[in-house]
């Protein structure tokens, strides 16, 4: 069975702006669950080794999406870089739970899609967006978390909050390009305006949807403990952790190699066997 891979497909969101997605699926001649993958911070579509776990889902029977948030800093013309800082500094929630509700539009009428088997899976910030996504839209029944956050609340404190809310904006650098980063004083207003729709806790308590959460114990950036939290406030889902895996499971970009590292190879393995169990 051929693989058919659609890249850059042109989404359109008139509350945002628009935005690339990328489909990996087989013509089986019947309709595949959708499988949705949610970039995190300073993330994007074509990162490392998204494309080849995409390609593993595909395989495995899936119609499997990966997608660029709007304002994650890339461009519908240049998808692959960070040229649009001033987009990256405008970003917030909303615009992000936004794009991902444009996404779940946009492939459940698919012909080749089952609109009755979502499941979105979310890497680090993007874990916490498709928690909430997943309490708010009914069509979801499944969500994996990958390396998750367990709250949105990721902004700095004390002094350097007072300086961010004075000079309207603080600078982050990006360790691999070398870029500083602006994150708007917008952000946190957007932030603060919808506190209760951003409680990733609570969604997480109320999703009615099958869990699973995948943590590596060596993460480096968000701690296991997110994981173990979300596990308690969620009485039906499954944690998964890998032993000594990192932030990405062993991906970096670029990745130059044709096999998926190890842990991440572990987690693709881990998330479709989950997936064909839970939705039969």
């Amino acid at each position: 069975m051929n693989l058919i891979v659609e890249k850059n497909l042109y989404l359109e969101n008139k509350e945002t702006r628009s935005f690339l997605a990328d489909a990996f699926y087989q013509n089986a001649g019947q309709k595949l669950p959708l499988v949705i993958f949610v970039h995190g911070y300073k993330g994007y579509k074509d990162w490392g080794a998204w494309s080849l776990m995409a390609e593993k889902f595909a395989e495995a029977g899936f119609f499997f999406v990966k997608f660029n948030f709007s304002h994650n800093g890339t461009t519908t013309d240049d998808p692959l870089n960070f040229g649009d800082l001033e987009a990256f500094g405008n970003n917030n929630y909303s615009k992000e739970l936004s794009d991902l509700g444009v996404v779940i539009d946009h492939f459940s009428k698919n012909p080749h899609v089952d609109d009755e088997k979502i499941v979105l899976m979310g890497h680090s910030r993007g874990g916490g967006i498709s928690i909430i996504k997943t309490f708010e839209d009914e069509r979801i029944n499944g969500l994996i978390t990958l390396a998750s956050v367990d709250n949105l609340d990721r902004f700095p404190k004390g002094e350097a909050f007072e300086n961010w809310k004075n000079n309207g904006v603080y600078y982050a650098v990006n360790g691999r390009t070398k870029q500083e980063m602006p994150h708007y004083y917008q952000f946190y207003e957007d932030y603060e305006q919808n506190i209760h729709r951003f409680d990733v806790e609570r969604a997480a308590e109320m999703a009615k949807a099958h869990m699973l959460i995948i943590h590596g114990t060596e993460d480096e950036a968000v701690e296991v403990k997110h994981a173990e939290h979300l596990h308690i406030l969620h009485p039906n889902s499954e944690l998964f952790l890998i032993e000594n895996a990192n932030h990405t499971f062993g991906a970096k970009e670029p990745w130059t190699e044709t096999d998926l590292p190890k842990d991440l190879n572990t987690v693709t393995k881990k998330c479709i066997d989950f997936i064909k169990e839970k939705l039969k």
